[in-house]
């Protein structure tokens, strides 16, 4: 088997339900429209990766999505622990080198999860910065689980905190490019990924009208 897996967090592309503090700017559908576009942007940057693929929805499978991805259901209380039960399963299945990233990185390409993978042959983790404090990716050559115990999830300091008890255990990391996501409009209007999607940009304005 192919000892290096790369594993999808996707939230199901429901109304109310994603991005919702873009939401609050141009509106649930709006929000919706966006994300729906980021998960394809994720799709892409994945598919030409010659590693094994597991996608993990927040709810449910969808079948019709994701095709060549083994499918699974994220579990657990919060994102530390949905994020640690995808380790310990995908490990438990004699994985070696594992990167899990989100959905919603208008700039992803397969390049940081190449980088990532390589990284692990070295190093016990690797990070991809989030512009926010927190991450993008996260991998791990082998399973560590006070990597996502009580940690400050979606809070400016998480990738500093993370880092800092990672320094007092002797445990070694890495360090990707910063990337930025997509949490705001500010954020949505000054990226790449809107501006050279004139479909995007036509349906946000349209149900601004």
């Amino acid at each position: 088997m192919n000892k290096e897996l790369v594993i999808v967090f996707v939230k199901n592309i429901k109304l109310g339900k994603v991005k919702t503090r873009l939401a609050k700017t141009i509106g649930n559908q709006g929000a919706f429209e966006v994300y729906s576009e980021l998960v394809k942007v994720t799709e892409k940057a994945i598919k030409p990766l010659q590693v094994d693929k597991r996608v993990c929805f927040s709810e449910n499978i969808l079948e019709d999505s994701w095709h060549g991805f083994k499918k699974y259901v994220q579990q657990g209380e919060d994102l530390g622990a949905r994020m640690k039960n995808a380790f310990a399963e995908a490990f438990a299945d004699g994985y070696e080198r594992i990167v899990l990233i989100g959905s919603d990185l208008p700039d992803i390409t397969s390049n940081p999860i190449n980088k990532g993978l390589e990284r692990l042959k070295k190093d016990d983790i690797v990070f991809g910065p989030a512009e926010d404090g927190g991450y993008y990716l996260i991998g791990l050559s082998k399973m560590q689980p006070n990597v996502f115990d009580n940690k400050p999830w979606s809070a400016s300091n998480l990738l500093q905190d993370t880092k800092n008890e990672l320094d007092t255990l002797n445990i070694s990391y890495s360090i990707l490019d910063t990337l930025n996501d997509i949490d705001t409009f500010e954020d949505l209007v000054a990226s790449d990924f809107y501006k050279s999607n004139v479909a995007l940009q036509q349906k946000i304005k349209q149900l601004q009208n």
